[in-house]
């Protein structure tokens, strides 16, 4: 039987996280140095946004639990890999990019949101809600699929467009090997 507060809590993360990646949206587009069409693939080509639209999906397929549609996002596998992906990207933009720049605003809104309080809920959320009992620990090199083809896909986009999402990144700047040994 689904607890009608757990549903609630699903809902309103769901919704949070939704608005937190449009939020991110409106304003990288308010705040564009490139075309909209240019600026919206590089909003896609972030792996914060990316995770982050991953966890919205996991919320709101726990939300929505007796529709199909989004079966993916409640096996422990997959809520487990998030959980990684959202850890990485609390942990790298807290110890390494936090001191890049000081957002204001909405731009902090949508940051602190995005780096640290949707990282730090889903940890718990999938803490303490999710089973782990059904984790299948030798599906890990499944796990890093997703990273690993993100790494691919914005390396071959950087190379061709010259912009790459992180500085640590930026293979032009630093190198195959230093930013293969930083992914």
């Amino acid at each position: 039987m689904v607890n009608n507060k757990s549903i609630n809590v699903s809902a309103f993360l769901s919704i949070l996280c939704w608005f937190t990646v449009i939020l991110q949206l409106i304003l990288i587009i308010i705040n564009r140095q490139a075309s909209i069409f240019e600026t919206i693939i590089r909003f896609f080509t972030f792996f914060t946004i990316l995770t982050n639209i991953l966890v919205a999906l996991v919320f709101t397929a726990n939300w929505l639990q007796p529709k199909n549609s989004f079966q993916f996002f409640n096996k422990p596998n997959t809520q487990v890999a998030i959980a990684v992906y959202i850890f990485v990207v609390g942990f790298v933009y807290n110890t390494i990019l936090r001191f890049i720049w000081q957002s204001k605003g909405w731009d902090k809104v949508a940051d602190e949101l995005l780096h640290l309080v949707i990282p730090i809920i889903y940890i718990l959320f999938w803490y303490f809600k999710f089973s782990k009992k059904e984790i299948n620990y030798q599906s890990i090199f499944g796990w890093l699929l997703f990273p690993t083809l993100y790494i691919v896909v914005v390396m071959i986009r950087g190379y061709f467009s010259g912009n790459y999402p992180y500085p640590f990144l930026h293979v032009r700047n630093l190198g195959v090997n230093k930013v293969l040994l930083n992914s």
